[in-house]
């Protein structure tokens, strides 16, 4: 992707140290109500029964430009918990992905809307089914009028016009159909062994986006399903997965990615990426689990190439994929770099039109940078190393330097213990200021 698509707009950036997360299995204890300062910027005050059996133990605060959002329970009582603690946010949040997805693809809403009835839903397995009813419930009951087509066209909201829209577009025979692409705004690393200053896992991705997007990615999500594991990730309003990707879970399973640039590919009949990314970081105990699930029924859409660390082995990474191919690599003593290049030569050449020779495009340029990076601080790699690596703005490519008012046009955060979600968080909202 050329440089001047992938330096846009807004920056989200996340570090994890292994050595400092830890996640209890215990539930946290909470409130039902909550009041967010005039001093953030917003005021929000909601309450409920206190009997009302959906909002046990769920809570939400507002600090430094981020919502932190603590849910759990079962299915449907997540979902009530997500759509009513963020019914405004969702609300803001739908209005703003339905001016752009119908002014960038030319279609209107009731495109997506029928898309999410027809291709998507029917292979939503039932536990997400009930999450994203809840959102729904939710929100409805703060009075935001949002029904299932529009919550799950907001949980596709990076498969489908990137992915599913292209590939109809084609099979259509489309005349003058606007050139959507898949993303490709993000870089990250994992690095392991001799690589890093206590020999554990560091793990780290920042996010160039649209503003619109950028200014809305500012959720922490808690969630303690009543299955499988817990999760802290960074989210949308109204999106059960990351979509940033950037999340951990109570097994010490790790996770990052960047897209695959110029892909292209897509199986109406798979499971929606969304379900499967949230399922995978759900329900994985290891790097293998994460890979079965996400393989599972793959339908193309937000192909990644997937930055993986296990805590429990010191283990880390990368699982590139695509629609019809897909590679693993992984070590105990290295790193794994991600700049939305793909390296799998078969991927390359069946699923994308990425050149790994051009070395002025954006994606080659960075990924040199990062292993330039990883050997000038092999063995000292630690959450301020990567905070550093976050910020730099080298750019090997063209020698130029990138401007530093639209570098740290962004968040950056650290989260060191999710149990304790006021620690050691350092953000850079969408306006500029600067907070550590």
């Amino acid at each position: 992707m050329h440089r001047s698509n992938v330096w846009r707009a807004a920056m989200t950036a996340a570090v994890f140290c292994s050595g400092a997360i830890w996640m209890a299995a215990a539930g946290c204890s909470g409130t039902v109500s909550v009041s967010t300062s005039p001093s953030q910027g917003s005021s929000v005050k909601v309450s409920v029964q206190a009997n009302d059996a959906r909002l046990l133990k769920s809570y939400r605060f507002d600090r430094g430009g981020w919502i932190y959002l603590h849910a759990e329970g079962t299915p449907s009582q997540i979902g009530f918990q997500h759509g009513y603690w963020l019914a405004h946010d969702i609300e803001d949040m739908l209005n703003a992905y339905r001016v752009d997805v119908t002014h960038e693809s030319g279609r209107d809403w009731n495109f997506f809307r029928e898309t999410s009835r027809n291709i998507l839903w029917p292979k939503i397995e039932q536990e997400y089914r009930e999450e994203l009813q809840g959102i729904v419930d939710g929100v409805n009951s703060q009075g935001v009028k949002a029904d299932l087509d529009d919550i799950v066209s907001l949980n596709a909201s990076l498969e489908i016009p990137g992915y599913y829209v292209p590939w109809l577009d084609k099979q259509q025979h489309r005349l003058n159909a606007p050139k959507l692409t898949s993303p490709g705004n993000c870089s990250a690393f994992v690095a392991t062994g001799s690589y890093t200053k206590d020999r554990g896992i560091v793990i780290a991705h920042n996010n160039w986006t649209d503003y619109w997007q950028g200014e809305r990615w500012r959720v922490i999500f808690d969630l303690v399903p009543t299955h499988g594991n817990r999760i802290v990730m960074d989210g949308f309003p109204g999106v059960i997965v990351s979509d940033d990707d950037f999340g951990v879970n109570s097994q010490g399973i790790m996770i990052t990615e960047t897209t695959i640039s110029q892909f292209s590919g897509f199986d109406p009949n798979g499971v929606p990426e969304f379900v499967r990314a949230r399922k995978a970081l759900q329900y994985s105990t290891s790097i293998d689990d994460y890979v079965r699930i996400m393989l599972e029924q793959n339908n193309g859409g937000y192909a990644n190439d997937w930055l993986l660390g296990d805590r429990k082995t010191g283990e880390v990474a990368r699982f590139e994929l695509g629609l019809k191919d897909h590679q693993v690599w992984r070590t105990k003593d290295g790193y794994f770099v991600g700049s939305n290049f793909a390296s799998d030569p078969k991927l390359i050449k069946d699923e994308t039109k990425y050149n790994p020779n051009d070395h002025q495009t954006s994606a080659n340029a960075r990924h040199a940078r990062w292993d330039q990076l990883m050997q000038e601080y092999k063995g000292k790699i630690d959450v301020a190393a990567a905070q550093k690596f976050l910020g730099d703005h080298t750019d090997v490519g063209s020698a130029l330097p990138i401007d530093r008012d639209q570098r740290f046009n962004g968040n950056l955060k650290r989260i060191a213990d999710p149990n304790d979600p006021g620690v050691d968080c350092a953000c850079r909202p969408g306006t500029g200021r600067e907070s550590v």
